[in-house]
């Protein structure tokens, strides 16, 4: 708990991919303000972390777009709306107030009071999968990261890289001397560690870096982390465990553990809401959960009939928005309005 007083909103999101995305845009045009919370350090959820440069052919009118593009287009249609977000954040708990408000706490000490939640949290919160090595957690956020947000951190550091898909190659590749593009400062050296001599990544991204692994700009080695060394309280090197017993130690500086995500259900699973087979039920008029002023849509939740289809989480969130709408204004019939004809509509999203 935090000293400061909460942030106080009409609406909480919780998750940022798509489902979430498009929330804020339904609660925008309601003249809801929400502020979102998501676990990774960008929005785009599930699309980003899987999606990113691979195709997606079931957006309506859109013949193909990446995961990445699509949460690009969505970024920028709820602009207008000014939500604000807090990443790299885990909702631990959640407490009715004596008015009827939520007090949402974060696993950062973010402590927001809202009339509504919004649960868009797909399967769970995506958490990076971690190496457990002893010691190794005491450097979280020092000499170790589980994302690649702050490429300037690794410049003229000894970087060990651990993984072996898109995530993990690219940014070899994008810390590599020899791949400068969108960066100023490299890596003075970079290592690619992965327990097998086989890559998930993407073909052409696979051969870009071969390619540079025959110059010598990079090294690739094969083996698994079993322990650290610790000088003067500085990380200097990792045991690596090879697949022929035999052992090495690696000299780093920065380590990027990049093995993909995880979800997890995490707390949701406590806040007494119905669940079967760890998803919400949900009402179908509204997609509200069986706890009054909470709703949930995309994957998280469960309905007869359900399809885990982008598509159909777009939908829920139109019902879910004029749901929490009727919800705090129950005396109010909201109006349905078009963004073709609407005034009102036009002002909210900064096109008059």
């Amino acid at each position: 708990m935090t000293s400061a007083a909460p942030l106080e909103t009409d609406a909480l999101v919780i998750g940022a991919g798509p489902a979430g995305l498009f929330q804020v845009f339904q609660l925008g045009l309601l003249e809801i303000k929400a502020h979102v919370i998501d676990a990774l350090p960008y929005a785009g959820g599930q699309c980003i972390e899987l999606y990113a440069d691979k195709p997606i052919y079931d957006i309506p009118s859109v013949k193909v777009c990446t995961g990445r593009d699509l949460t690009d287009k969505l970024l920028d249609q709820i602009a207008p709306f000014g939500a604000k977000f807090h990443f790299q954040q885990v909702v631990s708990e959640i407490t009715r107030q004596a008015d009827g408000r939520f007090l949402v706490c974060t696993d950062k000490n973010t402590e927001l009071l809202t009339k509504t939640i919004f649960i868009a949290a797909g399967i769970g919160a995506f958490l990076p999968k971690k190496i457990k090595t002893e010691g190794l957690d005491a450097f979280d956020g020092i000499q170790l990261s589980y994302h690649l947000t702050e490429p300037s951190r690794y410049a003229n550091q000894k970087v060990v890289i651990v993984g072996d898909g898109d995530s993990a190659v690219e940014a070899a590749l994008a810390l590599c001397a020899e791949n400068s593009d969108g960066f100023s400062n490299k890596a003075a050296s970079v290592t690619l560690l992965h327990r097998r001599d086989v890559l998930s990544a993407a073909p052409a991204t696979e051969n870009r870096f071969r390619e540079l692994l025959a110059t010598g700009a990079l090294r690739f080695l094969v083996g698994q982390v079993s322990g650290i060394r610790v000088e003067n309280g500085l990380l200097t090197n990792l045991r690596i465990l090879k697949p022929d017993t035999t052992e090495e130690f690696l000299p780093t500086e920065q380590v990027l553990v990049l093995q993909g995500l995880s979800p997890k259900l995490g707390a949701i699973a406590d806040w007494g809401m119905a669940m079967e087979r760890r998803q919400l039920v949900v009402n179908t008029e509204n997609y509200a959960t069986s706890e009054p002023g909470i709703f949930a849509v995309g994957d998280i939740n469960t309905y007869p009939g359900k399809r885990k289809l982008i598509l159909c989480a777009f939908h829920e969130c139109v019902l879910a928005a004029y749901g929490a709408a009727h919800y705090m204004h129950p005396e109010q019939k909201p109006l349905l309005e078009y963004t073709t004809t609407s005034t009102r509509l036009h002002k909210a999203l900064g096109l008059q």
